[in-house]
C-alpha cells in the first residue's frame, strides 16, 4: 500500500533533500523498513537499537500519534500520510 511520509528537515540529507517521499507497507513497521531500504541510515535515526521508536521522535499516521495507537504495528492504510517529527527542546 502506498503512503506519503513527511520527512523533517534534520533527516532530509538521507532523502536527497525531499520533504516527502512515498512509502509502502501494511503497518508503520513495514513502511519504516521500506524507507530504510530506500534511504539507508534513516531508520537508525527513527528507531533505537532495540527497534523501538526513539524517545524524542514522534510519529503520526494521519492525525494519530502511534504511541497511543498500536505503535509500530499501527496500520498504514493506502493514501495515509505518515509524519516523522523530532521533539524540539527549548527554554
Amino acid at each position: 500500500m502506498s503512503v506519503t511520509v513527511r520527512i523533517p528537515t534534520i533527516l532530509r540529507t538521507y532523502t536527497g533533500g525531499n520533504a516527502e517521499v512515498s512509502g509502502e507497507g501494511a503497518t508503520l513497521r513495514d513502511v519504516l523498513a521500506k524507507l530504510d531500504a530506500d534511504y539507508p541510515g534513516i531508520g537508525a535515526r527513527i528507531l533505537d537499537e532495540s527497534g523501538k521508536i526513539r524517545r524524542f521522535v514522534n510519529v503520526y499516521v494521519g492525525e494519530e500519534d502511534v504511541r497511543f495507537a498500536e505503535g509500530l504495528d499501527t496500520p498504514a492504510p493506502q493514501g495515509a500520510q505518515i509524519s516523522i517529527i523530532p521533539a524540539v527542546a527549548g527554554g
